[in-house]
């Protein structure tokens, strides 16, 4: 089995290895590999699970996330209680057991062919993710569904937020939330776009390599799948060529608004 394991314990963090061993014991033969989110940030959880989840990979996949902001509510905590834990199945067979915070689960909520809570606890330590999850997880790994409590209504989650900076690449590339078939524009319009209180001139390309050298790109991106009714789905990126459309754009946060102003 091939487990992602997304959450957002840090670069480097030995909380992943901590994990990961958890895992391991309980599924020796799986395969766990890394993908840390910034803290907190259940935008980019969420973005990473729908774009893992629903392209394709390995026959037999966990997606394993957490990403517990404890936001859910805003008193005093008793015994390290936080959100719930989730399972949901993609129509391609790929498993996702996560807890359920923010956008997590907005990206695939409408996709997921099951869609139910876990009953597990939600307190017991401050590290539930090392110490109270993976029992379950395995467990739902290897198909035993006993935990499993009521199904989740997808009106019960939010909507996944448009215009967005759900990511921002290596490369200073920054992947957006908003969705590529909504912009009507001719290859090579001027357009304005503002990232926060930072704005720019770029050219709406149809691929981000057909613009010169140093020019901020406004274009579909790598990243997307396809919708639930079957058509492609892309994301658009800022990507600038020779440079970092990160920080033309002043490194701003994941998550940060972004508007187009004008195109020309």
């Amino acid at each position: 089995m091939f487990i992602s394991l997304i959450a957002d314990y840090g670069t480097g963090d030995p909380a992943f290895l901590e994990v990961s061993q958890r895992l391991l014991m309980l599924l020796p033969q799986a395969q766990v590999h890394l993908l840390s989110i910034p803290p907190f940030n259940t935008l980019a959880t969420g973005f990473w699970i729908a774009q893992l989840g629903l392209n394709p990979g390995p026959e037999q996949r966990l997606i394993y996330h957490n990403c517990a902001p404890r936001q859910d509510d805003p008193d005093a905590r008793r015994d390290n209680e936080g959100e719930g834990l989730t399972y949901a199945v993609l129509p391609n067979g790929v498993k996702v057991v996560g807890v359920n915070a923010g956008y997590s689960l907005s990206f695939i909520k409408e996709h997921a062919t099951v869609l139910h809570s876990v009953n597990v606890s939600r307190g017991g330590s401050q590290f539930r993710s090392r110490d109270v999850f993976p029992t379950a997880a395995a467990a739902i790994a290897n198909e035993d569904f006993s935990l499993l409590g009521e199904a989740i209504a997808t009106n019960q989650l939010p909507d996944r937020p448009d215009n967005r900076i759900a990511w921002v690449d290596g490369y200073g590339n920054i992947k957006t939330t908003i969705p590529a078939h909504t912009i009507n524009l001719e290859p090579e319009t001027k357009v304005v776009i503002r990232v926060g209180d930072v704005v720019s001139d770029a050219i709406y390309s149809d691929g981000s390599f057909r613009v010169p050298e140093g020019t901020l790109a406004f274009a579909p991106g790598s990243s997307g799948w396809s919708d639930v009714d079957g058509t492609p789905l892309r994301w658009m990126e800022l990507f600038l060529r020779g440079g970092s459309a990160w920080r033309r754009f002043g490194k701003p946060r994941l998550t940060q608004r972004i508007a187009l102003i004008t195109g020309s």
